[in-house]
């Protein structure tokens, strides 16, 4: 699917509040609401679009800790590993990467305590590194037009 720039303006609009009405993406990008339903439609049938979500902060529910954790798999362990990871409630993001690390994940932990035990049940399947995440810089960058 070609993504021109009335897609892009309205693309721009659901990063930045997914809420937001036909009538004022409409307003904003220049056409009618009822083009606007039309043109995100086709985007959810090309898969432009994959979904809506509710982003909830990881401290206001009470989770102190944000951690980095990359894990090397051990010889035949990446694969079960794969499955098992989707079960773990502390994973926010898991991405499988080239370089001498197979996985990078984004948790959040309680505590120091909650980190051990998730680190304890990681290290059966290979090596870990753990870096704490001591802020946010950018968080939840919208894409806003094609590179390249």
């Amino acid at each position: 699917m070609k993504i021109d720039s009335l897609n892009w303006k309205i693309l721009n609009c659901l990063q930045s509040n997914a809420r937001m009405s036909n009538a004022e993406i409409g307003r904003r990008a220049g056409i009618s609401s009822p083009a606007v339903n039309e043109r995100i439609k086709k985007m959810e049938d090309a898969g432009v679009i994959n979904g809506y979500k509710t982003i909830v902060s990881p401290f206001e529910t009470g989770y102190q800790l944000m951690a980095i954790v990359t894990l090397r798999a051990f010889m035949g362990k990446l694969k079960p590993f794969l499955h098992k990871v989707k079960g773990y409630d502390e994973v926010l993001n898991c991405y499988r990467i080239t370089g001498n690390e197979n996985i990078v994940m984004e948790v959040v932990l309680k505590d120091q305590k909650h980190l051990e035990r998730f680190i304890d049940q990681l290290i059966t399947y290979g090596e870990t590194k753990t870096q704490i995440v001591l802020s946010h810089v950018v968080s939840n960058k919208v894409i806003t037009k094609y590179i390249g």
